[in-house]
């Protein structure tokens, strides 16, 4: 049988160890936010990278009943599933249009960077391709939460040639008059990119990030309302073949 390989956490001595750091220390010594760091990166954050990293979790925990995975799991609850189901399901609501684009646009910041704005938006249109990172349906001229973001990003001093590419193409589309701000994926995409994560690890941290809302609106579910949520056929538009008699 092949073996597992890892170098994320071992026992030695009854002892845990996370990336080489006592657990039990840990526990004691650092924030949450700079455990997850460590867990995914592999070092500790400095003072800087810590509350840059923390405020990308802290904004990101929730945004309201609408969006998709919150819907999901509250639909799954109220159908009398139990709460780990519920927020799975959440979870799995996460799709390319929703906390699903920081891997893509990470990808294409760390390909693109230093190029000019207009021609990398050129030649994906050309490929009729979507620019992952920019747009939303609520946020038509800037997101809020990326604003902020892009504050802590110049007081920690992670406002670095990446975070400009991405604020360089959301400036030309906005020169296009196109409504497609640098939205939360795209901003903490670009942030990841200062930080030196891989690619790979971006919609973990939005998932991280946004569990704890699911966790919450899955609890509201179950304590402030009845079973089983549905349509009512006034919420319904049929549009197919008229019914036979």
């Amino acid at each position: 049988m092949q073996k597992y390989k890892t170098a994320i956490t071992t026992h030695r001595d009854e002892k845990v160890y996370v990336r080489g750091k006592n657990l039990i220390d840990l526990a004691s010594d650092v924030s949450f936010a700079a455990a997850i760091y460590l867990t995914l990166k592999g070092e500790l954050p400095g003072p800087e990278a810590e509350k840059l990293f923390s405020s990308m979790l802290t904004i990101s925990i929730d945004h309201g009943v609408n969006p998709s995975s919150v819907v999901a799991a509250r639909n799954i609850y109220s159908a009398g599933s139990p709460v780990q189901a519920a927020v799975a399901g959440g979870v799995l609501a996460f799709g390319e249009y929703h906390g699903g684009a920081i891997e893509a646009a990470m990808e294409n910041f760390y390909e693109f960077v230093g190029k000019e704005a207009g021609g990398v938006i050129d030649d994906f249109k050309s490929q009729d391709k979507r620019l992952a990172g920019f747009g939303h349906k609520l946020y038509k001229a800037d997101d809020p939460r990326t604003v902020k973001l892009i504050e802590v990003a110049k007081e920690t001093g992670y406002d670095g040639e990446y975070l400009k590419f991405a604020q360089s193409i959301a400036t030309e589309f906005k020169a296009r008059d196109k409504s497609l701000p640098l939205n939360i994926d795209g901003i903490i995409a670009a942030l990841l990119c200062e930080m030196g994560f891989d690619a790979k690890v971006g919609k973990g941290i939005f998932i991280i990030a946004r569990v704890p809302g699911l966790v919450a609106h899955v609890v509201e579910e179950a304590t402030r309302e009845k079973p089983v949520r549905r349509l009512e056929e006034d919420e319904v538009e049929y549009d197919g073949p008229s019914p036979e008699d």
